[in-house]
């Protein structure tokens, strides 16, 4: 396996996991979408259930990265069902 290269520009290239199995919210949320710039490091965590289905996640990633930042080039993901399958 090779190491990725240093990405060029900011939020070109990300990383993101889930965290779940967290106590819950008020609103119901049980875990973190955590969601990182790999060059600045710079992160959004974002609460969500893990019931979520796969299209409410990608409204959430257009609603809080895409508008801020831009769509990104490449992600990398630790091969969650969420995203292998069709994200």
């Amino acid at each position: 396996m090779q190491p990725l290269r240093i990405p060029e520009e900011k939020w070109e290239h990300i990383t993101m996991d889930f965290v779940f199995k967290l106590s819950r919210t008020s609103k119901g949320h049980d875990g973190i979408w955590v969601i990182v710039d790999r060059l600045t490091k710079s992160s959004h965590f974002l609460p969500i259930k893990e019931t979520y289905s796969l299209s409410r996640l990608a409204k959430l990633f257009v609603e809080e990265i895409v508008r801020l930042h831009g769509a990104p080039v490449s992600i990398v993901s630790d091969r969650d069902t969420r995203f292998t399958s069709q994200f």
